[in-house]
């Protein structure tokens, strides 16, 4: 194989995730060129990725098509879809492999199942087990780092000002729901306490339609955090947790960045399953409370939220302060 094309994920926290397959991937095929075909929203993050060579634009199935026809040996599919499996079989690739999920198995020449020693680990291992069972060797231990580029870093340091201060960020956000999300008035008691014990400032980090959570936030603070929400795109973004000395977050995209960046992340996890989707790194860590509707994967909570109210100001304050110093 000498021309290789992998269909990335959708989303952040899953092009993250990805990323240890991906680099089982080159470590098979070290002199092929590798081309990541990814949505126009995670693209830019692969100039994070020393091992991929270029990327194209995941657009419309006709343009996509386009893009791949007589272009590559072989398709690598991190998406579950039909639809990449489609356009991959359009484009006349010769091998095309991937999960045989959302009924696409016949398009596929190598399509393994999921394993069932993946379910209930990070994903991962999902990822890599798909190269594993199309015959390919994976390393015992995925690394899912992020290399920020300099130009990324200044501009972080530009959105952030005030160098010589220890930034703590707090993402209060996430999206597909208000599940996910911690109290926002318990942010605040974090970064209040935090900022009291150890004189960080605190940056507000998140979309455009998260600045009102973010005022909100900021309201309840004695001094005036510094609010980017919808001031950063990916590679501002990534150039500002490059620069934290922590992030706190719900679980989130922002979050696999962070950590991905070797970033102290500590992130609250409530509906979602930590064990598939907590962030990565031996600076990361998160808090939960147990109780027994959880992970219950809802985007909205039909009852009281308990997975996210049980867990309380002190026990995050404690270990942000810990991962602070």
């Amino acid at each position: 194989m000498t021309r290789l094309v992998v269909r990335a994920p959708n989303w952040i926290g899953d092009v993250v995730l990805s990323l240890g397959a991906l680099r089982d991937l080159r470590r098979n095929f070290p002199d092929a060129r590798l081309v990541v075909l990814a949505r126009d929203s995670v693209r830019d993050l692969y100039r994070a990725v020393p091992e991929v060579d270029a990327t194209l634009a995941a657009g419309d199935f006709t343009s996509t098509v386009e893009s791949l026809h007589g272009a590559f040996d072989a398709a690598v599919l991190f998406t579950n879809s039909l639809r990449s499996a489609l356009e991959v079989c359009a484009a006349r690739i010769p091998e095309r492999w991937g999960y045989p999920t959302d009924g696409r198995g016949l398009l596929l020449t190598r399509a393994p199942l999921p394993p069932a020693e993946v379910r209930g680990k990070s994903e991962v291992y999902y990822y890599r087990a798909m190269l594993a069972g199309v015959g390919l060797a994976v390393s015992a231990e995925p690394d899912t780092s992020l290399a920020c580029p300099e130009d990324w870093r200044e501009r972080g340091r530009a959105l952030l000002g005030d160098p010589g201060a220890g930034w703590v960020g707090l993402n209060a956000g996430a999206a597909f729901g208000k599940a996910k999300r911690w109290l926002p008035e318990r942010y605040a008691a974090v970064a209040e306490r935090l900022g009291r014990r150890t004189g960080a400032r605190v940056a507000i980090l998140g979309s455009a339609s998260e600045r009102p959570l973010a005022e909100r936030i900021a309201a309840l603070l004695p001094t005036p955090p510094r609010i980017l929400c919808g001031d950063t795109d990916l590679g501002g973004l990534v150039g500002v947790l490059a620069e934290l000395r922590l992030l706190i977050s719900n679980d989130s995209g922002p979050m696999h960045l962070a950590a991905a960046l070797g970033t102290p992340t500590l992130a609250v996890f409530g509906p979602t399953d930590w064990r598939e989707t907590a962030p990565r790194g031996a600076r990361s860590a998160i808090v939960r409370q147990h109780v027994p509707c959880a992970p219950c994967k809802l985007r909205e909570c039909p009852i009281d939220h308990r997975c996210m109210r049980e867990v309380t100001v002190d026990r995050v304050a404690t270990a942000a302060q810990e991962m602070f110093a």
